[in-house]
């Protein structure tokens, strides 16, 4: 199968979307930004036994690779408009290439996004390249560097699951025994298949001030806003939402109390807004703490005592930092 076969059979889609104009198939992609509104662009790699266990299903890699960077959009507020994809593959696999782009089209029209265009080229290292365009307001774009004093921090959903999962595929046999085999299923489907908050970045976008997705964990990801907007905080770690299966893990194993705060790949929104905005919160979504105007990062414990983390978030040359 050559290179435009091969684009031709698994990439190549009808696209109902009235803003892109011209798709895959041509130099370039066509896309109509709608009037008074803006574009963003974020790209993310993903490279196997980095990003994912060179194991990982091919399905869950499609969806994945979609994912992160959907995820971009939702922490800005924004909505997509298209998508490109770069494919270095060590060889043209047809089974492997049929459930990557199942698992990646299947993500696209649960979002409404179209792939637009891409490239594929032959390399010794699987590495996937994803680049979305979204469209936004730009008085309603969220930023880094918006978060004031006296603001709410919060996040969507539960932290920690992905972490576990990762654990769970990469050293089953430290699984606590008392885990339910639904519950280990749930922490590796969080790891493999997150959920791209859009709808929830959206509805952020009208009130909110700040905002990031958690992919490189909690703290670390925090840290980000604090140092873009000049500010510092306070957060109670006892106030870290968890699903039921992370609880149960880490009930089971205490010495893991702490990965909530710095595990990555969760992909939910960590966002700042005024206490007064609360109420328009119509999502799932749980305060942690809030912003000061004095630098730094406090993070209290059970007894109200500052904590100090052994652990920080992760760094893509370094990997989890100790």
């Amino acid at each position: 199968m050559n290179e435009f076969a091969l684009i031709r059979r698994y990439f190549q889609r009808d696209c109902a979307d009235p803003a892109v104009l011209l798709g895959v198939g041509d130099d370039c992609a066509l896309l109509k930004l709608p009037a008074d509104e803006i574009l963003l662009v974020s790209t993310d790699l993903l490279v196997a036994g980095r990003h994912f266990p060179m194991d990982t299903a091919p399905f869950d890699i499609g969806h994945k690779a979609l994912a992160v960077n959907l995820s971009d959009l939702a922490a800005m507020g924004a909505r997509p408009l298209g998508v490109t994809l770069g494919l270095a593959l060590p060889k043209a696999d047809a089974d492997w290439l049929a459930g990557f782009a199942e698992g990646f089209h299947a993500l696209a029209a649960e979002c409404g996004v179209c792939l637009v265009g891409g490239d594929t080229v032959a390399s010794p290292q699987l590495t996937i390249a994803v680049t979305v365009l979204g469209a936004g307001q730009a008085g309603r774009i969220l930023r880094r560097d918006a978060a004031k004093p006296g603001d709410l921090i919060a996040v969507t959903g539960t932290l920690g699951d992905a972490g576990l999962g990762l654990r769970a595929v990469m050293t089953p046999e430290r699984v606590p025994a008392v885990l339910p085999r639904d519950e280990l299923d749930f922490l590796v489907a969080r790891l493999n298949r997150p959920s791209p908050r859009l709808a929830e970045g959206q509805r952020l976008s009208v009130f909110a001030h700040a905002a990031i997705d958690i992919s490189d964990g909690l703290v670390q990801d925090l840290t980000h806003i604090l140092d873009a907007s000049g500010v510092g905080a306070e957060i109670d770690a006892t106030r870290i939402p968890l699903s039921a299966a992370a609880r149960n893990w880490l009930q089971a194993d205490p010495t893991l109390d702490t990965l909530p705060l710095t595990a990555g790949d969760d992909y939910e929104l960590l966002f700042t807004l005024d206490p007064a905005h609360w109420d328009q919160v119509d999502f799932p979504a749980t305060v942690i703490g809030s912003i000061r105007a004095e630098p730094g990062l406090v993070i209290r414990d059970a007894a109200g005592n500052p904590l100090t983390l052994s652990q920080g978030g992760f760094d893509h040359f370094a990997g989890p930092t100790a």
